[in-house]
């Protein structure tokens, strides 16, 4: 739910899905009901532990901030509940940890109350399939071995059963809260929790297997300490990365704000980067400092004086020696930047031509970087296909046409036919912000105003050398 002011629709959901995980844990609450409740309480306490950190700021502090983040981190735990107890009672063990889980924004009591319902549905339904497939004897007891592989069937879907219910759930309260339609509602959310729910189900099973055995629960706790150590690590992977994400978008917004001729032209010469990088076959852990090479190739232009890039007309002999020089600048601004490894080689060679004809150090050929190279294709791309204050945007088909003629003497060819089929296969459809059409419509210049070409190379612009 991502507003703060929850609609009227999401309320009658929530209310909907509260009385549903009432009813599905009322036959454990009956009098004369068999309910385990050791077996409960110890789980569903083992559970709140493992939420308790992410609201404890003293642990979050220790933990250098880093703790694992909602509660699909500890969904072993439920899972094992699932294979060990009957529907009722495993619906109960998901809700104190549920209600402690902590949340991003307010008003925190209806979230709480619905992930506790949704979790508490989850494991119900789980238990239930499980049950249906004799998971419960499956697992064996005390010195009985468990039936593998046949445990297998159960567990798996019980975590199936766990996760489509989750899903849905949380696709309708994205389209009551949000205001989605149905279709984009729940659009991905099955695929992208099934294989984290697979694994899930796996842990949870050597977990219900172990808290059956001759060892007891303690042996439980081998399984959830690894999964709670392994979800630190990629909490911490993911605030390294948002701090990466936001390093970036600072730069850019600077970038952006000196030179508002050319908003929006850095993220689209990184997606253009990455279309080429992947037509090329890049591997995956390359494409993401391509991109960052795309978005951050003209940082250096916040070195160059503000006057010279919002010039309308062509520049002098000493102004392009004054721009010529924003390669090196963004350079140096990103030295220290490890992040950005092949990037910053990017950043000072993307202006270098294969005949050897460009800046700053006129490499030719192979010795320019090969992301120099994708990051020079994106880049002129774009300039061509953009309407700024100097220079009128081109069609797509010409800007290609134009990037072909002048491939093996600007531009590497393989990145030019890499960028023809990426756009073949995706098209071109760049996001386009308020304030760039407002730039656009406002600055764009009368047809006699338009500078004639310096030279036949495919960025239409006096102001930015090729």
């Amino acid at each position: 739910m991502g507003v703060k002011v929850i609609p009227r629709a999401a309320r009658v959901y929530i209310g909907c899905a509260l009385l549903g995980a009432g009813a599905c844990a009322l036959p454990a609450l009956r009098p004369g009901a068999t309910v385990p409740w050791g077996t409960v309480a110890l789980l569903a306490a083992l559970y709140a532990l493992c939420e308790l950190p992410a609201r404890c700021r003293l642990i979050g502090r220790a933990l250098g901030g880093s703790v694992p983040m909602g509660a699909g981190s500890f969904f072993p735990v439920l899972l094992a509940s699932a294979l060990l107890l009957p529907p009722a009672a495993a619906a109960l063990t998901a809700v104190p940890g549920s209600l402690l889980a902590r949340v991003a924004e307010p008003p925190a009591a209806p979230r709480r109350a619905w992930r506790a319902a949704a979790t508490a549905l989850a494991v119900w339904a789980a238990a239930l399939t499980a049950g249906a497939l004799g998971g419960p004897a499956a697992l064996g007891s005390g010195p009985d071995a468990p039936d593998l592989p046949y445990a297998l069937l159960p567990a798996g879907a019980a975590a199936l059963a766990f996760c489509l219910v989750l899903t849905a759930l949380d696709g309708g309260i994205r389209a009551t809260a949000d205001g989605l339609p149905p279709r984009a509602a729940w659009r991905g959310l099955l695929g992208r929790a099934l294989a984290p729910h697979t694994v899930h189900g796996l842990a949870g099973l050597m977990m219900a297997v172990l808290w059956r055995s001759t060892y007891g629960p303690v042996a439980a706790l081998f399984v959830v300490l690894p999964m709670y150590i392994s979800c630190w690590v990629f909490a911490q992977y993911h605030r390294e990365r948002a701090a990466h994400q936001a390093t970036i978008r600072a730069l850019v917004q600077a970038v952006d704000i000196k030179d508002r001729y050319t908003r929006g032209h850095s993220e689209r010469v990184g997606h253009a980067s990455v279309l080429i990088a992947r037509e090329l076959g890049m591997a995956e852990d390359r494409l993401d400092v391509v991109r960052f090479a795309g978005i951050l190739h003209d940082v250096g232009k916040l070195g160059v004086p503000t006057r010279v890039l919002r010039k309308d007309g062509p520049l002098t002999p000493e102004e392009r020696r004054i721009i010529e020089l924003h390669p090196e600048y963004g350079h140096e601004m990103v030295r220290g930047i490890g992040f950005l490894g092949e990037a910053r080689s990017a950043i000072l060679h993307h202006h270098e031509r294969m005949d050897g004809s460009g800046y700053p150090y006129g490499l030719h050929g192979e010795q320019i970087p090969e992301f120099a190279r994708v990051v020079a294709v994106a880049d002129a791309f774009d300039a061509m296909t953009s309407t700024r204050s100097y220079s009128r945007a081109r069609p797509v088909p010409t800007a290609l046409a134009e990037l072909e003629r002048c491939a093996g003497t600007h531009f590497d060819p393989r990145m030019v036919t890499a960028l023809v089929q990426a756009l073949d296969r995706h098209g071109w459809q760049p996001a386009v912000t308020a304030d760039e059409t407002a730039s656009a419509t406002e600055t764009a210049p009368r047809p006699e105003q338009v500078p004639p070409p310096r030279e036949p190379l495919p960025a239409p612009s006096a102001k930015e050398p090729a």
